[in-house]
């Protein structure tokens, strides 16, 4: 059976992801392209017993001339001869609706000399705005196949499998004729960049002129080859772009004449445009858009609520049963508290990401993602961001490693670089457990007018502190980054459409799959190592602990249960975790915390959750065993100091507040930064600058409420 390279192209909302997963459905694996951070989607699919094929889904792109790292990236796979993923044929996906500009893009790519097919998709909503398209009259016109698809309902995609057969037995070929005459405008160029290139046509070889120096497969001796002979042959980039660009259009306009009818050119789609003179109000607008992501937020962390309540009780009485059946011994700890604690740990947080990426993908079927962008653009504009910076700081609110993962969409390399380094500052759910105990430890539960929960009040300050923070910070970093990129802010507005539920399936369980198998190997990890910082420390040390204990469990057998409590505290605070605790004792001590909060400001690197963990480990039995109290907050709040004051005050509880809300306290963001920037500078860049950020302000908050 042969396999085929088979690369879908097109713009932007043309239904080019629709078509992907309806080729390939859950036979997908999504990666990176080499040496860049653009997500590359590759599934397979069987189209008959002679063929399969790879395909490839290209990042969506206007036009040939690449403006970002995604178009650049499409750009290079068709230019570059020598591309593991080069295609054989390529499917330019063309929106029906939009004809003209979508043709332009299809006429570049068959001038490049690969196989192409035209697939055209929404001819329903062509044929509402009364358009007709003579498809036999379009493919005598191109020389390649036009078929007619509609992958939402997995119609036309036998016809589409039966073009790319016959593409693929030679029986369609590319046309030998250019689209445009592209030799007659660059003259000898083409010719003298094809000797030392070897690129498929004149076409191609003007790509190459035009973007010398970024084009990655060019080794130095054709880079510097190309150059000469642009300087020779007086090629001037732009004047050539311009002049092919009308050249196409108007061959396109002649085209479209003879094959397509359309109605007056004035018809828009009305209840689009009523749509949006609502949804796009310049004051309810905003309002509206506030509330559907308080909707979509609230549904997530209702939704998600079940089960992950279900993972975490399944992974509690598979805890207890490994407990009983397996013997005692640092095996059966590790097993249990390490590796089971850590899958539990990756697993808690799968239903949220994958119900996060739900909505997004409800969102951005239905149309109104783009709207998102195109509203908060102005905003963000002010601290050096645009529209599309707004989704991944939002999805940071459930948690920062798919909403950094979300940035790949950003073009512009500085902006991208900047939401990376500012989405962790977002209030994710991790934070929450460490917000809600420590709220009830310090913030009287009174309530303001009679109805407004003070206690409610300061969670919701929180969360508005972690986003104008995220701001302040992204203006500040638009003068220190230096990155230089040009700044586009493009986007259609697409038609409002219903949202195609197996998608929606097809993304949640892809995005879930990528954050066990990718996120979810550096979790296990880092648990790994902190039980083995918690649970050994010098053998000096915990062997006379372990004495000391066996002898009074011998001597009170009738306080064996507290007393073994008791030993574990203690062997906790002599491990090589609670070593680290008390070092760094005399750094944390102008914010208010002591020894047992370094702990758990050391343990919360593996998720800042795990705060509220080691606070019950450590306040798990008060000195006095009458002594009642029976919950961690009565505990924590009884907790006392050396010198007889309390250990949680308010200006303590207000300091811990600002120091979770700031501090890099995720490992595992840290290692999704690394893995989408491709090199250590960033990580180190944003665990200095958070951790820094978060020790002066909470040092302050200190400051101004211990007084």
């Amino acid at each position: 059976m042969q396999k085929l390279n088979i690369a879908l192209a097109g713009n932007p909302n043309s239904g080019k992801s629709s078509l992907f997963n309806s080729l390939t459905g859950l036979n997908q694996k999504v990666g990176n392209f080499p040496g860049v951070t653009v997500d590359k989607k590759v599934g397979v699919c069987k189209l008959n017993d002679g063929f399969t094929a790879n395909i490839i889904d290209l990042p969506g792109t206007y036009s040939l001339y690449p403006k970002g790292a995604d178009e650049m990236v499409t750009y290079d796979l068709l230019l570059n001869p020598d591309h593991p993923d080069r295609p054989d044929i390529i499917v330019v996906i063309a929106d029906a609706s939009n004809l003209k500009r979508n043709l332009l893009f299809c006429s570049q790519i068959i001038d490049l000399k690969i196989p192409t097919v035209i697939a055209l998709t929404m001819m329903d909503l062509a044929k509402k705005k009364g358009t007709e398209i003579d498809l036999p009259g379009l493919e005598r016109e191109f020389g390649v196949p036009v078929v007619s698809i509609n992958p939402r309902k997995n119609k036309g995609i036998s016809h589409l499998k039966r073009a790319l057969i016959l593409t693929a037995e030679k029986q369609y070929q590319a046309p030998a004729r250019d689209f445009v005459d592209v030799h007659a405008m660059v003259n000898g160029l083409a010719a003298g960049v094809r000797s030392f290139v070897p690129v498929n046509s004149d076409y191609a070889a003007l790509h190459v002129a035009s973007n010398v120096d970024d084009l990655r497969f060019l080794n130095g001796a054709q880079r510097l080859a190309v150059k000469n002979i642009i300087t020779e042959e007086n090629f001037n980039k732009t004047k050539t772009q311009g002049q092919e660009i009308l050249q196409r259009y108007e061959k396109i306009k002649q085209i479209m004449k003879n094959t397509v009818v359309e109605q007056d050119p004035l018809y828009k789609n009305m209840l689009t445009e009523k749509i949006d003179n609502f949804l796009l109000h310049k004051i309810w607008g905003y309002v509206i858009m506030l509330v559907i992501l308080l909707f979509v937020f609230q549904c997530i962390f209702s939704f998600a609520q079940y089960p992950m309540d279900a993972i975490q009780n399944g992974f509690g009485l598979l805890s207890g049963w490994l407990g009983t059946v397996l013997p005692a011994g640092w095996l059966t700890d590790l097993l249990i508290s390490g590796l089971i604690a850590g899958i539990s740990g990756i697993a808690v947080f799968i239903p949220q990401i994958m119900i996060l990426f739900g909505f997004i993908t409800i969102l951005e079927d239905t149309g109104y993602m783009a709207r998102i962008s195109f509203l908060t653009d102005r905003v963000m504009r002010q601290v050096g961001l645009n529209g599309r910076s707004v989704m991944p700081m939002i999805s940071g609110l459930a948690c920062a490693v798919p909403a950094i993962m979300a940035t790949r969409g950003i073009e512009n390399k500085k902006q991208r670089l900047i939401t990376i380094l500012i989405t962790p500052l977002m209030t994710c759910s991790a934070r929450l457990p460490v917000y809600v105990i420590i709220i009830a430890l310090v913030i009287p539960n009174r309530y303001l007018f009679g109805f407004l929960s003070l206690q409610g009040a300061v969670m919701m300050l929180m969360y508005f502190l972690g986003f104008f923070m995220a701001l302040i910070v992204a203006f500040v970093m638009q003068f220190i980054i230096k990155i230089k990129d040009k700044n586009y802010f493009i986007m259609e507005l697409p038609v409002y459409r219903a949202p195609r539920w197996k998608n929606i399936g097809t993304t949640m369980i892809q995005k879930g799959k990528i954050f066990a198998f990718d996120a979810g190997k550096v979790i296990l990890i880092i648990s790994l190592i902190l039980w083995f910082l918690a649970s050994y420390g010098p053998p000096k040390q915990m062997k006379r602990i372990s004495s000391e204990y066996t002898a009074l469990i011998q001597q009170h057998p009738d306080d064996k249960k507290q007393l073994e409590v008791n030993f574990q505290t203690d062997k906790l605070e002599h491990s090589f975790a609670g070593y680290m605790g008390k070092a760094i004792e005399p750094a944390i001590h102008p914010l208010g915390f002591d020894w047992k909060i370094g702990i758990a400001l050391v343990t919360s690197f593996a998720a800042r959750e795990v705060f509220v963990g080691t606070m019950a480990t450590l306040y798990s039995v008060g000195e006095n065993p009458e002594h009642n109290t029976t919950t961690l907050t009565q505990k924590m709040r009884a907790a006392i100091r050396p010198d007889g004051s309390k250990v949680f005050t308010l200006a303590t509880g207000l300091s811990l507040l600002i120091f979770y809300a700031f501090a890099m306290q995720c490992m595992t963001t840290l290692a999704i930064v690394y893995k989408e920037t491709k090199t250590l500078k960033y990580p180190i860049i944003q665990f200095l600058y958070m951790t820094g950020l978060a020790y002066f302000c909470s040092m302050l908050v200190y400051f101004l409420f211990a007084r």
